[in-house]
């Protein structure tokens, strides 16, 4: 189901926080239930921000056991909670997630900066029933023995994953969707599938915001900036053929942007006048002989180095000259003044 749309929105829309009040959801339940599609939303362009239609809201709230039902399906739950509704030790459903039968949907840092893992309760409880003999660490697979042996943790490579499809769910814009696959890869990988610079910054700028996981601290933005890159070589070689294949997509239905600011303006170059410098004045109506410029050899040849040559129509002042005048003026400024003698007689 697409969430998030680009077409045209018509008719009345609320934005998502108040949409969150009248579904009787919490903001995270409200995102978390628009980035698993049970609440579509849409926008006029990728500029504006998503909006949800009133018929959505209206639709959701005729559905049976609202909101108790749209409640339980973004209900999430921790190891400590999800052992208990399986009612086996925490040690065994950790066991079970590292070894990557549950796909953790969120996550955040606690007050050590260590990773907690959040899962949906409704998967957990469904895949129980479904397979009741994992739930026995005597009966795990081979597979899952061999990892857990090896010390392997699959919740990152799992939510890395999960997050990458909830992206794509949530718009239709070939470009945001290749954003959303590059947010998985280092600048280094992403640098050698997107070869061009300008898609590239325009890749940059259509990237999904980065999971806010508290608390907030340079540190504790590291670590989930990390933790949102692909880290195993197979996984980081399927994330770049996944964005080569979303980027022809992309390329197909519109180039990206490119600065028009470089670019010569039509027309300039023949609205142009060139501007001319006066040369000495001339008879009327002689005919100036047509000067040349002069080479650079004969310049060298008739100045000395380390002389500037005047502009032309400028006429040139030696400097011993100047210095002259300079001294004299200074002499006329250091006499004394005289008194000035009144003529006018008392009456």
């Amino acid at each position: 189901m697409t969430t998030t749309t680009t077409a045209e929105v018509s008719g009345k829309t609320a934005a998502l926080g108040r949409a969150a009040q009248q579904l009787d959801l919490k903001r995270g339940e409200f995102d978390l239930a628009v980035q698993l599609g049970h609440v579509r939303t849409a926008r006029e362009d990728l500029s504006a921000r998503p909006r949800v239609a009133q018929e959505e809201i209206e639709r959701i709230r005729s559905a049976e056991g609202f909101p108790e039902a749209l409640r339980e399906r973004v209900r999430v739950v921790g190891t400590a909670e999800a052992s208990q509704l399986l009612d086996v030790p925490a040690h065994r459903f950790t066991r079970l997630a590292r070894g990557g039968h549950f796909t953790p949907v969120k996550c955040y840092l606690n007050r050590y900066r260590a990773v907690v893992w959040l899962y949906l309760a409704e998967e957990v409880t469904d895949l129980a029933l479904r397979h009741p003999e994992l739930l026995n660490d005597r009966q795990l697979p081979k597979e899952t023995l061999v990892r857990l042996g090896a010390g392997e943790d699959r919740r990152p490579r799992n939510w890395r994953g999960r997050r990458a499809a909830m992206l794509l769910q949530q718009t239709e814009d070939p470009w945001e969707r290749a954003a959303g696959i590059a947010s998985a890869l280092d600048a280094a990988h992403l640098a050698e599938v997107v070869t061009d610079p300008y898609e590239r910054a325009y890749l940059s700028r259509l990237r999904p915001e980065t999971v806010r996981v508290g608390p907030d601290s340079p540190a504790a933005r590291e670590i989930i900036e990390r933790l949102q890159l692909a880290q195993d070589p197979d996984e980081v070689l399927w994330y770049r053929m996944d964005l080569a294949q979303h980027l022809s997509t992309a390329r197909s239905t519109r180039p990206a942007p490119r600065p028009e600011w470089g670019r010569p303006t039509i027309g300039a170059a023949a609205t142009a006048r060139p501007v001319h410098v006066r040369g000495p004045a001339s008879t009327p109506g002689a005919v100036e002989p047509k000067q040349s410029q002069p080479k650079r050899s004969d310049l060298s040849q008739s100045e000395p180095q380390g002389r500037e040559l005047a502009p032309v129509g400028v006429e040139r002042v030696d400097p011993g000259a100047r210095h002259g005048r300079l001294r004299r003026g200074l002499a006329r400024l250091r006499r004394p003044r005289t008194a000035v003698r009144s003529t006018t007689t008392a009456p």
